[in-house]
């Protein structure tokens, strides 16, 4: 009995050969948005790159500098420019109000007394709005907040105020 040796054959997965045919009409795909010719392409692929951050405010070999980026703002900085700018919220008149009552208010005249000192609104019921995010507050900064609820309906200046 005689054995043949079988050879081995390593057949194309159709897996591979779908891949390439969707591959070749991607890149058709893209050359056809393009609309530019390749001899156009190629030299603009070839162009300068841009200035990286290392040579930012270096001498270029023309003699000119490029821009410098501007510093980066810190904290104190930012703390200044937003104290000048920032709009003063319901939460912030409302625990300006309880710093300077004694006694706990209800949510009504807290928001009377924030209207009065300068808290603008175009709600229907700014107490009903003031209520709610002196609630959502408490529940956020637990013991860090501005307000104590000390009763039903009534809120006094917490610690933090």
């Amino acid at each position: 009995m005689t054995t043949t040796a079988k050879k081995k054959t390593t057949k194309k997965s159709p897996l591979s050969s779908v891949m390439k045919k969707v591959a070749a009409k991607d890149a058709a795909k893209a050359k056809r948005r393009t609309n530019v010719p390749d001899e156009i392409v190629e030299p603009v692929a070839k162009a300068k790159k841009p200035a990286t951050k290392r040579s930012a405010g270096k001498p270029t070999k023309k003699g000119t500098t490029t821009p410098k980026k501007p510093a980066r703002a810190t904290p104190a900085n930012d703390a200044a420019k937003t104290a000048k700018t920032k709009k003063r919220s319901g939460l912030d008149y409302a625990a300006q109000v309880l710093a300077k009552s004694k006694e706990p208010l209800q949510a009504k005249a807290i928001a009377e007394q924030a209207i009065a000192a300068g808290w603008k609104t175009n709600g229907a019921t700014p107490h009903a709005t003031l209520y709610a995010a002196m609630i959502r507050e408490i529940k956020a900064k637990g013991k860090k907040t501005r307000f104590v609820k000390t009763d039903r309906g009534l809120f006094a200046a917490g610690k933090a105020a």
